[in-house]
């Protein structure tokens, strides 16, 4: 079952209430679907043959603002607090370097075509440039899984699980050739993008090949239920772009809206494919589970760090422009944190910042108010939960790495 996220209301904000937030107490395990009951035997995830070195006590009711910054700033989890630990010795690229080497290679020949044109623009943002990110979730998520099902003999990815680790990466690609051309942007990672280069109609072509090749591909797996988890992501990018596109009027449901819309548009696409990895690799549908809720809380802190960074970077260390989402009338976190102190922001939210001086007033407001902060304490929250979540598997290098890749999503400046 799905973890679902309620919402409290303080004034005009909604936040979200993580409806299996535990923390560690004693030897009393928490069901993960509902405080009180025993999911399985303590310490073991039931039908696998790993175990959770982890005990928790039940849900935590979060009621108050500071509730929420105590609980995203002191010791939610004894475990939890020291893996987060930037220190921690697994470095998550290394471990799957391996896997990763021959990676972008491997997709310009899944997007070989006879037309140069074509080619040459499918292949433009696989130069090997990118974070690769979720690949490398995606591959660690394998190995992980794989250790804690036992269901690899060399500890590497299977070659199904390496397959979706490049699915991700082209549905990905194929998005941000297609964000680019609704956004009209002339730049990305630090160099023209496709549309600005060959224009809007062949762009958008381009991203429609990427992801057939990607369809195809996924369909060469021959695993319906992971065909129907990838199809998810697409439906889950079209539906965000559209709520992108909108503005909700009500301002008590901004924020909820706002959190649904990354899900859509960034987090369905680490979760699905960690629930991919985890079928590929024999997992029960608790290790499923587990899988999909990293890739998710991952995935939602992940686009909050961008949000933030978008006021806080620059052009150069970023590889696009800054104040980006502000000039496409985009409201994210920190305006929405923002707007609690200076209400006259909804307005500007409402008209998308499209009256001139919109756009500086924002962001003087952001700057004015602990609005950053509040989105970096919302992330920590989220990737406490990541970590809670990976923290069920058997311990092994991979799990640890998935662990300290939370550190580094939130630490990141580009």
């Amino acid at each position: 079952m799905a973890t679902s996220v309620r919402f409290w209301k303080e004034g005009q904000r909604f936040l979200p209430i993580f409806p299996q937030l535990c923390v560690v107490r004693d030897s009393n395990h928490c069901k993960m679907s509902a405080p009180g009951k025993l999911l399985c035997e303590p310490g073991r995830l039931p039908q696998c043959r790993g175990s959770q070195g982890n005990v928790c006590r039940p849900l935590l009711h979060l009621n108050t603002t500071t509730q929420i910054r105590s609980i995203c700033t002191s010791s939610l989890c004894s475990s939890q607090k020291s893996s987060l630990d930037p220190r921690t010795p697994s470095d998550p690229f290394q471990l799957v370097s391996t896997e990763m080497s021959t990676l972008y290679n491997d997709i310009r020949m899944e997007l070989a075509t006879f037309g140069s044109v074509l080619r040459d623009m499918s292949h433009y943002y696989f130069d090997g440039q990118g974070k690769a990110f979720r690949p490398m979730v995606v591959l660690l998520m394998s190995r992980a899984c794989n250790f804690h099902n036992g269901a690899s003999e060399n500890g590497l990815a299977l070659p199904s699980q390496r397959r979706i680790s490049m699915i991700a990466e082209m549905i990905h690609t194929a998005s941000l050739v297609h964000d680019d051309v609704i956004d009209e942007a002339d730049t990305r990672r630090g160099k023209a993008c496709v549309s600005n280069l060959h224009g809007q109609r062949k762009a958008i072509l381009t991203g429609d090949y990427i992801l057939t090749v990607s369809s195809m591909a996924l369909a060469s797996i021959g695993n319906k239920d992971v065909v129907i988890l990838l199809s998810q992501v697409i439906e889950d990018l079209v539906r965000g772009e559209f709520m992108q596109l909108g503005t909700k009027e009500d301002e008590d449901e901004r924020f909820a809206h706002y959190l649904k819309k990354t899900f859509k548009k960034t987090a369905s696409l680490l979760a699905h494919s960690c629930r991919a990895v985890a079928v590929l690799s024999g997992g029960c549908k608790e290790v499923q589970e587990v899988a999909y809720q990293y890739g998710k809380n991952l995935g939602i802190a992940f686009q909050l760090v961008d949000d933030m960074l978008d006021f806080m970077s620059t052009e150069e260390l970023m590889g696009k422009p800054t104040a980006a989402d502000l000039k496409l009338g985009l409201a994210t976190a920190p305006v929405l944190f923002a707007s609690e102190k200076y209400p006259e922001l909804n307005a500007m939210i409402m008209r998308r910042f499209s009256e001139p001086g919109d756009v500086e007033l924002a962001r003087e407001a952001v700057t004015k108010t602990e609005s950053l902060q509040q989105s970096r304490i919302l992330a920590e929250q989220y990737c406490r939960e990541a970590v809670r979540q990976i923290q069920q598997l058997a311990p092994s290098p991979e799990r640890e790495a998935l662990v300290t890749l939370t550190q580094k999503v939130l630490n990141r400046k580009k």
